[in-house]
């Protein structure tokens, strides 16, 4: 069994792919999505999203991470392709699934679903532009409005000489809405012959266990779970073996949570750090109750002088607090 991290798309960025590949559990990431429109990138602008690329396509957890890039036209995905693996990408992957309104309008993403012969026509440019040893994987969601050419798409990406497939079990119009679609991902795993990887509306190791059984697939790509959990990708191994896994605790949550900070303050704008440090909290209350506590504490803090005196402060002082006002973090 392979465990993926997913491409999430303003969330799962640099950081906090370093963060959470340090838990251990996941074999490989996928990158957010890498505009291509009728240019080709300099290697800057792949590093930019991409900064494993300078350090063998690896985080420094030493887990690949593989490029993922978004367009329409075929060869001018294919050239920026090959310009990633000769950067030293770990493989190239494409993106038939981002639902993003923008992105859709100017024909990219999910909306490709809707022209499988397109579709096939992106993958197969890819795959001759790029060397044999490199990889050439697709992710796509069922559909765009509706499902009806989910095996369609799968078949033509299968055809275009495609490694491997990651279904998104919803289309573009179900969004991010439960439940996700297990048995018409079932349905796609039996129609082709190329590995399928599941994803979507795996929180748990119980929902893991059940997408297996439900979908036939033998891998799984986790996001917002793994976001929520950052020891979801270990306890899911150790439910296939004698043992149990307990769950990461809340204090070395507080170390990945200095580590990321550490990572946004090199990247991200002051005005902006409070946000993301926020943001991975407000999933993390799916889990521990001591990050709901934090939230709310946190909710109006945007300095980040303030932040980083609770991050290094012991877990029962408030940013500017003393012990006469503990807030049980």
């Amino acid at each position: 069994m392979r465990l993926l991290m997913a491409p999430m798309e303003g969330l799962l960025d640099h950081s906090l792919r370093d963060t959470l590949t340090r838990v251990g559990g996941v074999d490989r990431c996928v990158s957010e999505f890498i505009r291509v429109t009728d240019t080709l990138l300099p290697a800057r602008a792949f590093e930019r999203v991409v900064p494993e690329l300078r350090h063998q396509s690896r985080t420094p957890a030493g887990v690949p991470v593989r490029p993922q890039v978004l367009g329409s036209d075929p060869a001018c995905m294919a050239d920026n392709a090959a310009r990633l693996a000769a950067l030293g990408a770990e493989g190239v992957d494409l993106n038939f699934g981002c639902p993003a309104k923008t992105v859709n309008r100017h024909r990219g993403g999910a909306v490709l679903l809707d022209e499988p012969e397109l579709v096939h026509a992106i993958v197969a440019a890819v795959r001759r532009a790029v060397p044999a040893p490199v990889p050439v994987s697709a992710k796509m969601r069922l559909g765009f409005l509706d499902d009806a050419k989910a095996l369609d798409c799968a078949l033509a990406i299968e055809a275009a000489g495609a490694s491997e497939l990651v279904v998104h079990a919803r289309t573009r119009a179900q969004g991010y809405k439960p439940p996700a679609d297990w048995d018409r991902l079932a349905e796609v795993r039996a129609a082709v012959a190329l590995p399928v990887v599941a994803n979507g509306e795996v929180w748990t190791v119980q929902d893991a266990r059940r997408c297996l059984q439900v979908t036939g697939c033998d891998d799984l790509m986790l996001g917002r779970g793994l976001v929520a959990d950052p020891g979801l990708a270990l306890a899911i191994r150790s439910s296939m073996a004698p043992g149990a896994n307990p769950q990461v605790p809340w204090t070395d949550i507080r170390d990945l949570l200095r580590h990321y900070w550490r990572q946004v303050a090199l990247r991200v704008a002051p005005r902006h750090r409070a946000g993301r440090l926020k943001q991975w909290l407000h999933y993390l209350r799916r889990t521990y109750p001591q990050a709901s506590r934090a939230f709310e504490v946190l909710r109006t803090v945007n300095d980040p002088q303030l932040l980083e005196r609770w991050l290094d402060a012991p877990s029962d002082l408030p940013p500017g607090g003393n012990r006469a006002q503990p807030t049980e973090i």
